[in-house]
């Protein structure tokens, strides 16, 4: 079991507030991905679930036992964090082992364990390396089966992967993403990196200035952003984000449009405007677009590669039905 509710929690430094009171709950067996932007407090939040910093007030909860005032180590949890923390002078079998060893376990019960994390980390042929011997996937991959082998009720990752190259970066995400579903551990994972959240996530809990915005999975927080905010926040590239006319003639002070939601012509359309880049990727090309009176270029997504270069006078129509809108308070208008 690993059910994990915050209720009311709230955390000050000094006199300022960094989480306001905050209600949350991650269900046993869920992969909840925190992000926002740096200094969002997605990180103290991790670590006010994991016990390493205090709760200023309010209750933290794993299955139903109050755990606010219980040390770290006692919680039940395991965390994976953005540095290794490995012991240079180990080799990979006793730096795996080390939790183990600390409990007194029998030393044939920590082979078992050690084994079993190694072969579904794909290490089992490095456990006699040293970390200064692997690269900097394998050493992480190291850590998380320091973690796998305390079989804890849920994984913390604080920013597990932003030591790693953009190549490691994208195999690591597809190992963490299959471990949890061999597993079925609850997992909670930080990251300012959207892409990370909606590939790996079944939650999505979106943070700014230590305020939940939205809570969701990946699709309903791609399709129906409950706010500005959230709405500029998910996809890659973001969502255009129009004010004016164009927003006022639809009833909002906003308008969103994602960059698949925009038909191109060369003869006509709502905007008129004028191709800066194009980015040639092959399976699509995005087309960034000014157009008089909007302060930000315009993205569009076309399929495949399209003619368009620099200077071409093109005219943008959005797909009506996929128009997102929203009020002055930046709120959604349904």
């Amino acid at each position: 079991m690993g059910r994990i509710v915050l209720e009311k929690v709230t955390k000050k430094f000094g006199e300022v507030e960094v989480i306001p009171p905050l209600d949350l709950t991650i269900e046993d067996g869920e992969f909840a991905v925190f992000v926002g932007p740096s200094g969002c407090g997605k990180s103290t939040l991790l670590r006010l679930i994991a016990g390493l910093e205090e709760v200023t007030s309010g209750e933290v909860k794993i299955d139903d036992a109050t755990v606010t005032e219980v040390p770290p180590s006692k919680r039940g949890l395991a965390m994976v964090f953005q540095s290794y923390a490995l012991y240079p002078h180990m080799t990979v079998r006793k730096n795996i082992a080390f939790p183990l060893r600390m409990e007194k376990m029998p030393q044939s019960e920590i082979d078992a364990k050690v084994d079993m994390a190694a072969k579904s980390l794909n290490l089992t042929d490095y456990l006699d390396r040293k970390p200064g011997q692997l690269s900097g996937g394998q050493r992480q991959r190291v850590a998380i089966g320091r973690a796998i082998v305390r079989q804890p009720e849920a994984f913390l990752f604080d920013e597990p992967l932003s030591n790693l190259d953009a190549a490691l970066r994208v195999g690591m995400r597809l190992e963490i993403s299959e471990l949890h579903q061999r597993l079925e551990t609850t997992m909670i994972y930080v990251t300012h990196d959207q892409v990370e959240a909606m590939t790996m996530a079944d939650k999505i809990v979106v943070l700014q200035a230590g305020v939940i915005e939205q809570v969701g999975s990946p699709l309903e927080l791609y399709e129906r952003p409950q706010n500005r905010f959230v709405a500029g926040f998910i996809g890659s590239p973001k969502m255009n984000l129009i004010e004016g006319e164009a927003a006022k003639k639809r009833g909002a002070q906003t308008m969103g449009m994602r960059p698949e939601h925009i038909a191109v012509s060369t003869e006509a359309g709502e905007f008129k405007g004028t191709v800066g880049v194009a980015e040639h990727l092959g399976s699509d090309t995005f087309l960034h677009v000014h157009i008089d009176g909007i302060e930000e270029h315009v993205t569009v997504r076309q399929r495949g590669n399209v003619n368009f270069k620099y200077g071409d006078t093109v005219y943008l129509t959005p797909e009506e039905a996929n128009v997102h809108k929203f009020g002055a308070d930046g709120l959604r208008i349904d």
